[in-house]
């Protein structure tokens, strides 16, 4: 079977459903789709858990600042870029990248199945030594790898973002260099509706696995075994470790011929990513070379 010219075994694929995570009551996230060829890869709506690989290893800052041996308080300060990015009643995954007033995220965090934007306004919430910051996305800045993400390949659902204002106090992450198959990462992200009440901060350590597609815009697509949840989408993929944290890749969704059953990570039981290169790079370092002016 094959997705988009894409050979793949697994039978269902799940782009995480950003639109859907308002209330884990009212709404769903996006359900999976067979894979078939001709049908477009992601549709349709219900609750259910999403891919687990076994035992959850996302962790708490402090949790996962006592199983490193780090200091929490300076994780918290380090990951601030990290946030939650909220249009409407839906909400997905985004961080500060490169600049104090630029974020990256998921493309379907922004439009949903038609390729509509899911809100008039969006904003994004981070926390800062503790004190939650809300602060309004531009939506007009938006670049993005397709407005119609889920119309496309995976490998161009990206978007880049100019805040209203600066966020003060948190340092934005920086960007890696390539991703290589068959490295160690760190996921990072808030948002997984599964998890944390939705909001909290999740650190783990997990690993790239093997690139799958690559994009003509210069992205890469890459399997991964990081625990991720509904919601999550366009968090990052920190390539090096939590003492100098840059961003790789960003989360977009999974693949699975056992959706909702825990089952060991394989070609057909898998998370996905897709790389800051390319158009993708090209987009957040101009968008953050542009100086700030107030709105």
């Amino acid at each position: 079977m094959s997705l988009r010219g894409r050979k793949h075994v697994a039978a269902c694929v799940f782009l995480f459903g950003a639109s859907f995570c308002a209330s884990v009551v009212s709404a769903a996230p996006l359900a999976p789709q067979k894979i078939d060829g001709d049908s477009p890869p992601y549709f349709g709506a219900r609750l259910e858990q999403v891919v687990v690989f076994g035992r959850d290893s996302r962790r708490t800052v402090e949790a996962f600042a006592a199983e490193q041996k780090l200091d929490p308080v300076d994780l918290h300060r380090k990951f601030a870029a990290s946030g939650l990015i909220e249009c409407g009643a839906a909400h997905g995954a985004g961080q500060l990248t490169l600049a104090d007033d630029l974020v990256t995220t998921a493309a379907h965090v922004f439009f949903d199945e038609d390729g509509v934007p899911r809100a008039k306004t969006c904003t994004f919430v981070n926390e800062v030594d503790g004190r939650e910051i809300r602060t309004a996305i531009d939506t007009a800045s938006i670049v993005a790898g397709s407005k119609n993400p889920y119309a496309v390949a995976a490998v161009h659902d990206w978007a880049v973002a100019r805040l209203t204002r600066p966020v003060h106090g948190a340092a934005p992450f920086g960007l890696a260099g390539p991703a290589s198959p068959n490295s160690p990462v760190e996921f990072v992200a808030r948002g997984h509706i599964d998890w944390g009440d939705g909001r909290e901060l999740s650190m783990e350590k997990c690993g790239l696995h093997d690139q799958l597609t690559v994009g003509e815009e210069g992205t890469r697509e890459f399997s991964f075994d990081c625990e991720t949840g509904d919601g999550a989408s366009g968090g990052a993929l920190i390539l090096g470790d939590a003492s100098d944290p840059v961003i790789g890749a960003i989360l977009v969704g999974w693949r699975s011929n056992k959706p909702f059953r825990s089952a060991p990570f394989s070609t057909t039981h898998y998370n996905f990513a897709v790389t800051i290169e390319g158009a993708f790079k090209k987009a957040v370092v101009a968008a953050a070379a542009k100086a700030y002016v107030a709105k």
